[in-house]
């Protein structure tokens, strides 16, 4: 049998049943946090939130390749420093090597330039006369005027020949200039192979010109005269035309010169391990400066992904890295003999040049950190970036589905509200029913 509910009941009921179900409705935004749980509550929201969920979760994923391409290249550059550090200390070596005097550089004295009868009529030092004697035959009549109380005396060379000219050769460098002799005295050719850099001159106390090479190469020493020009000088030098007026031979300008005492500097030999062993570090630090099995120094090439999509729209970076090692840089072993690829300790040109490749090392090295160090900028710039637009995506899928919890709770409070008001006017409508019964009884 059909029970009748009165209108006034199946008002306030219809009432109350739609209050619960909002109460349920919020109740579970609440419990959820979300207002789309699902795409029957909004499809447009749902699918969104959940497209930009995934793309914020591929990107997020990328982060852990990013950290490692950063590792990488941070391995690699702190490699740069140390091998840096190591240079640095190959630089120390040389400059110890080079402030032992070589002892094998070549040395020739030639005969005195002045006599005993000269100090006897002078008074002066065999050193002082024949660094006063002029180079100019002052008196034709005397192919050899001694020094007198008056006179400086001379070498010989003939007067019209007042172009001096000096030609020396020290391994690949070659020195040569001219000066006007019409006055010039040996202390002038003193001053003139000076200025050469590549040989020194003196007078010693016996009277006799010394000249030295100021590296380990052999020495090729020419004076020449001439009427004509300082070129024909310098020409005249080159054959060693005037050697003999100072006690040198024309054969040490002609011919292999002077040759190194084959000395050998004991300071310098013992800093040859300390060099080598060196050299052998930086191959040792670049083979250790990978990460995760990547050595940019070794030669590997490092991609750093940036995004979630490939083929032509992916975006990445391509490291590529070098093969750096001792050779590459320049840097060859030190010996004490000269063998071809080796530095020769005992040879100053060996050690001068050693200390350009060496600079040049270190500009090699600056170079590469530079251009490590601009990916590396690069990369961290990404990873910032990476993480922002994840949190952004993140962000816009929550405000697309997210629930406002505190209007939600205001919400459930006034429905509470309305239900037991509601529930008081279903009380009131019962009792008007009842009312009936009453008059029944």
């Amino acid at each position: 049998m059909a029970v009748s509910l009165s209108a006034g009941v199946r008002n306030n009921l219809a009432t109350l049943q739609s209050t619960a179900a909002q109460s349920s409705q919020i109740q579970n935004r609440l419990a959820t946090g979300k207002k789309v749980n699902s795409a029957i509550d909004s499809p447009v929201n749902f699918f969104t939130a959940a497209s930009l969920n995934d793309r914020s979760s591929q990107l997020t994923g990328l982060l852990d390749g990013i950290s490692n391409g950063i590792q990488t290249i941070q391995a690699a550059s702190k490699g740069i420093d140390g091998i840096t550090k190591l240079v640095n200390s190959l630089q120390s070596t040389i400059k110890q090597a080079q402030a032992d005097a070589a002892q094998n550089r070549p040395t020739k004295a030639g005969t005195a330039i002045a006599t005993q009868a000269e100090v006897v009529a002078t008074s002066k030092s065999l050193k002082d006369i024949a660094l006063d004697k002029k180079l100019l035959d002052d008196d034709a009549s005397a192919a050899n005027n001694a020094a007198t109380a008056s006179s400086s005396g001379n070498i010989g060379l003939a007067t019209a020949n007042v172009n001096i000219g000096i030609s020396i050769v020290a391994g690949s460098t070659t020195y040569e200039a001219s000066f006007d002799g019409s006055n010039a005295t040996v202390r002038d050719l003193v001053n003139e192979i000076n200025k050469s850099g590549i040989a020194t001159a003196f007078v010693d106390e016996k009277g006799q010109l010394n000249v030295k090479g100021t590296g380990s190469d052999a020495l090729q020493v020419g004076i020449g005269s001439a009427a004509a020009s300082g070129a024909a000088a310098i020409t005249d030098a080159q054959t060693g035309g005037a050697n003999t007026a100072v006690g040198f031979a024309a054969a040490d300008r002609t011919g292999a010169g002077i040759a190194s005492s084959g000395i050998t500097s004991a300071v310098r030999s013992n800093l040859i391990d300390q060099y080598n062993d060196l050299r052998s570090k930086i191959d040792d630090l670049a083979k250790d400066a990978g990460f995760n099995g990547i050595n940019l120094l070794g030669g590997d090439r490092l991609s750093v992904v940036f995004n979630e999509k490939t083929g032509k729209n992916q975006t990445k970076l391509d490291v590529q890295g070098t093969q750096l090692n001792s050779d590459n840089l320049g840097i060859v072993k030190a010996g004490n003999t000269q063998l071809a690829g080796t530095t020769n300790f005992q040879n100053d040109s060996d050690l001068e040049a050693a200390t350009k490749s060496l600079t040049g090392a270190l500009t090699s090295l600056k170079s590469l950190s530079s251009t490590f160090g601009a990916n590396l900028s690069v990369v961290q710039t990404r990873q910032d970036f990476t993480k922002d637009m994840a949190n952004t995506l993140t962000t816009g899928a929550d405000n697309l589905v997210n629930a406002d919890l505190n209007q939600e709770a205001a919400s459930l409070l006034a429905l509470q509200t309305r239900q037991q008001l509601s529930q008081q006017a279903l009380a009131l409508a019962n009792q008007a029913d009842q009312g009936v019964l009453r008059l029944l009884g």
